[in-house]
């Protein structure tokens, strides 16, 4: 009889820490990633507990430098707006303190420069003829990314006349 565990890798507490160490060290991960790690590495809660606290402790991990890390790279990266970043953190378990400051790390003129770069970019795919439809598609598209909803109207209604 073959049990459930035979293909299952068993991890010692020192064994996970170091697994972690380097889970973190390359790169920003939040709380709840490394819990679910553990997790899946089936590490019993006070295991998980006492290895969270030694990431912390040791500056492995840290909720605030994920939060800015994460909030630089979608903005710069994938181009998403504040809202959609927001959302993205508070679903990873990130503090409103945390989001805020990780929002405060993007420039105003930055994020006003790239929503514009970003809509003129998305209205000169947009092959629609009628400039309803026209407008919704951009709009939908920068509300998915997360663009506050009075941005994008102001630039639908400037950029299709």
């Amino acid at each position: 009889m073959e049990s459930r565990f035979s293909s299952q890798k068993f991890y010692s507490v020192q064994e996970a820490t170091k697994k972690m160490e380097h889970y973190c060290a390359y790169q920003e991960r939040c709380h709840k990633e490394v819990t679910e790690k553990l997790r899946a590495m089936n590490m019993i809660p006070e295991a998980i507990d006492q290895i969270v606290g030694h990431l912390i402790q040791e500056n492995f991990l840290n909720e605030e430098r994920f939060a800015k890390a994460f909030a630089r790279g979608k903005f710069n990266i994938k181009k998403w707006g504040s809202n959609r970043i927001t959302r993205e953190l508070k679903f990873r378990g990130i503090s409103t303190y945390n989001i805020k400051s990780a929002l405060a790390e993007i420039q105003n003129d930055d994020y006003l420069n790239t929503f514009d770069e970003l809509a003129k970019k998305r209205l000169s795919q947009i092959k629609e003829t009628n400039p309803f439809k026209k407008k919704k598609k951009l709009s939908d598209y920068l509300l998915y990314r997360g663009w506050e909803s009075h941005l994008v109207y102001e630039k639908t209604n400037e950029l299709i006349k």
